[in-house]
C-alpha cells in the first residue's frame, strides 16, 4: 500500500517534500528510473531487430568474396598427395630447398625437418620416410 512519502520501487523521502498534486519525491525518482529503464530496454530491442535485418544481405556478401577468392592463394603449401614415384621436383618441395641445391643446404634442411617429424618424437613414419627419401633423391644428384 502506498503512502504519502514511499514507493514501491524507491526509497523513502521524508514526509513534507511534496511536488504539484500531493505527489512525493520518490515517486519521481523512481517513475524517472522506470522511464530511463524502458528506454534502454526499447534502444536494444530496435538495435538488435535493425541487426538482423542488415546481417542477411551481409551474409550472403560475405560468401560471395570468400568464394571469389581462391583457396590456394591463402596458402604457400604444396596442395596435393604424394606422387607414385617421387620427382625432383616433388623432392625440392617436401625440403623446401631448391632442385639444384647442394648437399650442405639439402642436410641442413633434411635436418630442420626430421627434428619436427620424428617418430620418435610423435611424428608421422610415413612421413619420415618421404622426408628421407627426398633427402636421399636429391642427394644422389648433387653436385657438391
Amino acid at each position: 500500500m502506498l503512502t504519502g512519502n514511499s514507493c514501491v520501487f524507491g526509497p523513502s523521502y521524508p514526509s513534507g517534500i511534496k511536488i504539484a498534486f500531493g505527489v512525493s519525491m520518490a515517486c519521481y525518482v523512481c517513475a524517472r528510473t522506470m522511464i530511463a529503464l524502458g528506454l534502454g530496454v526499447a534502444t536494444v530491442a530496435f538495435a538488435g531487430r535493425y541487426a538482423f535485418r542488415v546481417w542477411k544481405p551481409l551474409e550472403q556478401a560475405i560468401t560471395e568474396a570468400a568464394k571469389r577468392i581462391s583457396a590456394s592463394s591463402l596458402s604457400s603449401y604444396y596442395k596435393g598427395g604424394f606422387e607414385q614415384k617421387m620427382s625432383r621436383r616433388e623432392a625440392s618441395l617436401i625440403l623446401g630447398v631448391s632442385p639444384s641445391a647442394g648437399k650442405d643446404k639439402i642436410r641442413t634442411a633434411h635436418r630442420k625437418i626430421m627434428i619436427l617429424n620424428h617418430p620418435d618424437k610423435g611424428g608421422s613414419p610415413y612421413l619420415a620416410t618421404k622426408i628421407n627419401e627426398a633427402k636421399d633423391l636429391l642427394e644422389s644428384s648433387a653436385k657438391n
